[in-house]
């Protein structure tokens, strides 16, 4: 214990699908220190910089305290009689399948169950789907298709005991930090060997020892050709082969495909395949560059059949493994989240599984046929067919494709209502009813990590103002519609034990999962709930599956599938000649709406960019750091330029997570058409055509400000400071008068201001203030200012006249922007240690200034600095 006398709570971390667990200890004042938990097994007390700022993103000044319902506060008891009228009404007139859910792996496993039972079991439509469905539904869709369930057949402990492990289609340094260091503790301690398969180059290839930068969409074709050479190298399993089907159908179409189409060097290709089939223990991790596709269910079945055919599953150190990117996709997934799928891993339009459900819920009704997946539901909703649509803790204005047409959808439907923390976001902006809910640290449950393991999120702050947990909100609307005893719920872990019974019920079926150990989980033991992997069952706990052949498919074994490489459909033209991928960043998660809130994950990277090869800049005559219009078929984005060989010639990439309050003009799910998968119904996300051009700005600006500023500008990118906000600024028309522009744009009508204008060179600088207290500071000019921007985002306290030279004060040196946010040291920092203390290595980094020595993820840019910027040391030569 601390001074304040308050433990530490066991908790799970609120971002990605490692699971990682926390230690939180509150100070009784609202804030939140966290620390990795040194006892979980998925992290065993390591943090990436995301998970160790949780802490940062727990204030109050952005959250929502009180149900609102078309612009005014309103009381619980009306919100929710509202959401239940509107809904019963629909239903009534138009049908269950005139309303819908879109939900997300922000939820609790008990959340998720609440929203699905409510759905399928009583109002009788499967308009149910989570956004996942862009995310992770093709592996879901190749899982099922090979092993008849869903289900990841490994573990964590594989990427401790493989020899080989290979990334395709996942950044695991960037994306998954905390695996990746696992890695990285593998290869220093076993000489582990790495593959990445990306067509970019990414933090992850920084340690590989071969980068496979194949063209885009052409998985399929790199796997099928591991399959044929898998068979000619004679190291197909054959035993484990009579545990499968499919196996000749599946190697004739692999025979089939022209390994050209990688557009990989044939020696790179060749290498690869002869390091796969020359290691046994080789584990496959793919993640959204292998499922955000058109293809992306034939992509994971390509890699399933190549562990199938060779018997490399299931066993220690080797297998497929799909590594998820929320904190609860997993569980919304078991948990039958997806429009096409039942609780428990049950199968919609199988009629018995319907029936064992619907007696197990002692449901009216069940409908017969999956719902409309997301890019569907949008389009449906658009249409005028849905007349009720709830969105829970996701914001598909910006994270769907077509961005921009699905907003206007979810403004034009004629009843909305989204379930979040905050209005603050593109979806809760255009919806009729808001309702705050609990969040992370708030509210109690379970989440399922990406390799099955269970755990407890736990509350440790009370929620604030009126906020409730969603399970709490959606049982009371189950309640207000007339399902009074299905919905009469009192805790999640009166939900918990009622979800593991019904796993019980699934098990006669053939299914994989099964918690049914937990179903007479009394609350103290829910209380103390130890991660734990599933199964779960009487007879024991956790472990891998199928290394003993044995699937679940009615006969057991699996399928081998033949798939064939079809290209994105996305095709370049002179029109649209490059091709767009999307990702993450290190720092930033989703759409910023929590990492947004912390100065320090803001500073790595503090407004969107597109990354361009050097070659296609200079072609198109753009200009380093300068702003780049990017338009495709659908769409048109802002971005900063950025030039780098990370992209080859011909491609692009831009991040995902800014938003219409971040950074209005670069939704880049605005440039992304509704391509699907016909399988999974994920959306190709990675595999856009657009065009670039210079933006013809009239002119370029920067501010810092206490408050967030609403500037009208054709681009603004704002994010947060230790003090404030900054700002970066462009626009086509300069304003007639810039002091009332400004004052506009911070809300400062009465300000005291100190301004300096230079007419000719059309420079113009404002500070305004209360007196004592700078409150924003405004540059801007025709051309991009260079100023000290990290210095003057702290908003010091000085003299206007000092803030408006835009230099520090006191010789204060401009430490550049932020590389390492654990330790908050900049580019400029780290550029002249390098340059004059003759360090070596990465470590020596860390040693001299810390940066590296957390959680490793900012370890390959300072490779990267290192290899650019060091001095080499001039041996002494003998006559």
């Amino acid at each position: 214990m601390d001074g304040t006398g308050l433990p530490e709570i066991r908790s799970t971390c609120a971002y990605c699908g490692v699971g990682c667990g926390v230690l939180l200890r509150p100070d009784g004042a609202g804030g939140l220190a966290v620390r990795g938990d040194p006892d979980h097994p998925a992290n065993h007390g390591r943090l990436c910089s995301k998970g160790l700022a949780l802490g940062e993103t727990i204030g109050l000044d952005h959250r929502l305290l009180t149900p609102r319902a078309f612009g005014k506060d309103v009381g619980w008891d009306d919100a929710l009689q509202l959401v239940a009228d509107r809904f019963s009404a629909a239903i009534k007139a138009h049908g269950p399948d005139s309303v819908a859910f879109y939900v997300s792996g922000q939820l609790l496993t008990e959340d998720y169950y609440v929203a699905n039972k409510l759905m399928k079991g009583f109002i009788g439509s499967a308009n149910i789907d989570t956004n996942s469905r862009l995310c992770m539904a093709s592996t879901v869709a190749g899982h099922k298709r090979a092993f008849g369930t869903d289900t990841v057949p490994g573990t964590y402990e594989d990427l401790d005991q493989a020899d080989l492990v290979v990334l395709v289609g996942s950044n695991l340094a960037w994306c998954h930090p905390v695996l990746y260091q696992r890695l990285m503790a593998a290869r220093q301690a076993r000489g582990t060997r790495i593959v990445v398969i990306d067509p970019r180059r990414t933090a992850s290839c920084d340690q590989a020892d071969l980068h496979l930068p194949l063209a885009p969409g052409s998985d399929v074709a790199v796997f099928n050709h591991l399959l044929a050479r898998i068979h000619e190298a004679g190291k197909v399993d054959a035993g484990f082969l009579s545990h499968t089907t499919g196996f000749t159908d599946a190697l004739a179409a692999a025979q089939k495909e022209n390994p050209a189409a990688t557009g990989l060097d044939q020696k790179d290709l060749d290498a690869f395949c002869d390091m796969w089939i020359g290691t046994e223990r080789v584990v496959t991790i793919f993640s959204q560059g292998v499922n955000q596709s058109s293809s992306g269910t034939d992509k994971v079945n390509a890699i399933l059949n190549c562990h199938l055919a060779a018997g490399r599953i299931g066993r220690p150190g080797m297998g497929p493994f799909s590594v998820t990117g929320q904190p609860n996709a997993m569980g919304g997934r078991e948990v039958g989240g997806l429009a096409n799928m039942l609780a428990c891993h049950l199968d919609i339009e199988n009629e018995s599984h319907r029936a064992a459900v619907q007696r197990f819920w002692a449901a009216p009704t069940m409908p017969k046929k999956p719902g409309l997946k997301a890019v569907d539901l949008f389009r449906e909703i658009e249409k005028g067919q849905i007349k009720a649509l709830w969105v829970i803790h996701t914001n598909p204005a910006v994270t769907m494709p077509e961005a921009d047409r699905v907003q206007a959808a979810i403004k034009a439907c004629p009843f909305t209502v989204v379930s979040d923390l905050t209005e603050h976001t593109d979806t809760a902006r255009v919806a009729d009813v808001v309702l705050p809910a609990a969040g992370w640290a708030e509210k109690s449950g379970t989440v399922t990590n990406s390799d099955r393991t269970i755990s407890r999120q736990r509350a440790v702050l009370t929620p604030p103002g009126h906020a409730r947990a969603d399970w709490d909100i959606l049982a009371e609307v189950g309640r207000r519609m007339g399902w009074q005893e299905a919905f009469d719920y009192t805790s999640p872990a009166q939900i918990f034990r009622e979800y593991a019974a019904l796993s019980l019920v699934a098990k006669p079926f053939g299914r994989d999962f099964d918690i049914s150990g937990y179903s007479d989980l009394s609350g103290d033991d829910y209380a103390e709930l130890q991660p734990t992997r599933w199964p779960v069952t009487p007879e024991g706990t956790g472990g891998r599956l199928f290394g003993d052949g044995q699937f679940f498919h009615r006969d057991g074994k699996a399928r081998l599938i033949p798939v064939s490489h079809r290209p994105p459909e996305a095709k370049t033209c002179d029109r649209f000649p490059f091709l767009l991928n999307t990702g993450r960043t290190r720092d930033q998660w989703h759409t910023m709406t929590r990492t947004g809130l912390s100065p320090r994950l803001s500073s790595h990277l503090a407004e969107p960019f597109i990354e361009v090869n050097p070659e296609d800049a200079d072609r198109l005559g753009l200009d380093p750091e300068s702003l780049v219009e990017v338009k495709s078929t659908v769409g048109a984005c802002i971005f900063r330029l950025k030039t780098s060989d990370v992209v080859a010639p011909g491609q692009v990439f831009a991040p995902i997570h800014w938003t219409g309050e971040t950074a209005p003009s670069a939704r880049v799910d605005a440039l992304i058409p509704s391509v699907t998968d016909p399988v999974s119904g994920q959306p190709e996300s990675k595999a856009a055509a657009v065009s670039l051009h210079p933006m013809k700005a009239g002119w370029y600006g920067f501010a810092v400000s206490a408050t967030p500023p609403s500037p009208s500008a054709e681009y603004r990118a704002t994010a947060k400071t230790e003090k404030g906000y900054r700002t970066e600024l462009a626009g086509y028309e300069m304003p007639s008068d810039w002091e009332e522009t400004a004052r506009d744009w911070f809300q400062l009508p009465d300000a005291l201001s100190t301004s300096v204008e230079d007419p000719k060179r059309g420079s113009f600088r404002i500070a305004l203030s209360d007196g004592p207290r700078v409150l924003a500071v405004l540059f801007v000019s025709r051309e991009p200012a260079t100023l000290m921007r990290e210095y003057l985002a702290t908003l010091p306290d000085a003299e206007p006249h000092q803030l408006l030279s835009g230099r520090s004060a006191n010789g204060v040196e401009n430490g550049g922007p932020i590389v390492c946010s654990c330790f908050g040291v900049g580019l400029n920092t780290i550029v002249r240690a390098i340059g004059t203390q003759n360090i070596g290595d990465v470590d020596e980094i860390g040693r001299l200034l810390q940066a590296g020595t957390n959680c490793g993820s900012c370890r390959p840019e300072l490779s990267g600095l290192l290899a650019k910027h060091s001095v080499p040391i001039l041996q002494d030569v003998e006559p």
